[in-house]
């Protein structure tokens, strides 16, 4: 058995899903004559971020808290319509997974989404079974680039921070992983390696990343 753990992000790390956020929002500005939204702000400024956050920072002049949360679920009705024909897992997640738990390695989800988007996803792709804890964004009052969602998953796993490797694919997840003081590795589905730093680590897809990888960077 390992000492350390592993915290995965879900959205664009467990799955490619990151594009069709984005093309959610396109839908959600373009529906509201709020002009275009770029690839470059979403991934930047918006990809990673609770979607409650990211509609509070677009139409919280507008809205009330009801009206926001309406705004919430009608984003995600859109999101799980375009995506849900496409899920799938990342290459070489699974395999992954399995290595971890026949490892005796803790694993947990840390992700900005809802739990009914994090259902949606493992339902989808079928590794709901490999996790020991699922933290999701309403479970911590101050969301990514905050590193509170990854800190009450280390705590979950009853593991110190520094001894926890984060996988996330967002810019505001690498801050968060880093402020949590854990071991970040990068995977690039939506940023290049360039962006997703400082990170110990960085790959395309989880084919390249095994046991002995994680465990050379706690040596």
């Amino acid at each position: 058995m390992k000492n350390f753990a592993v915290i995965f992000d879900m959205d664009g790390t467990m799955v490619n899903n990151t594009p069709y956020h984005y093309r959610t929002w396109q839908v959600m500005f373009e529906k509201y004559g709020l002009g275009e939204i770029t690839p470059q702000t979403y991934y930047a400024e918006f990809s990673g971020v609770p979607v409650f956050d990211n509609v509070v920072r677009v139409f919280g002049n507008q809205r009330d808290n009801e009206g926001l949360n309406q705004l919430v679920k009608e984003k995600e009705v859109i999101y799980q319509g375009l995506y849900s024909p496409e899920a799938a897992p990342i290459n070489g997640l699974v395999d992954f997974l399995k290595e971890l738990k026949q490892n005796g390695i803790k694993i947990a989800i840390a992700s900005s989404a809802s739990m009914h988007d994090i259902d949606f996803i493992l339902e989808r792709i079928h590794v709901r079974e490999y996790f020991d804890v699922i933290i999701d964004g309403s479970q911590v009052d101050k969301g990514k680039p905050n590193p509170d969602i990854f800190l009450k998953a280390a705590e979950h796993l009853q593991t110190s921070p520094q001894n926890c490797a984060v996988i996330e694919d967002s810019i505001a997840g690498i801050k968060a992983g880093n402020a949590a003081g854990m071991k970040v590795i990068g995977i690039t589905t939506g940023n290049t390696a360039e962006k997703l730093q400082p990170s110990a680590l960085v790959i395309d897809d989880f084919t390249g990343l095994s046991i002995e990888k994680l465990a050379g960077l706690f040596n």
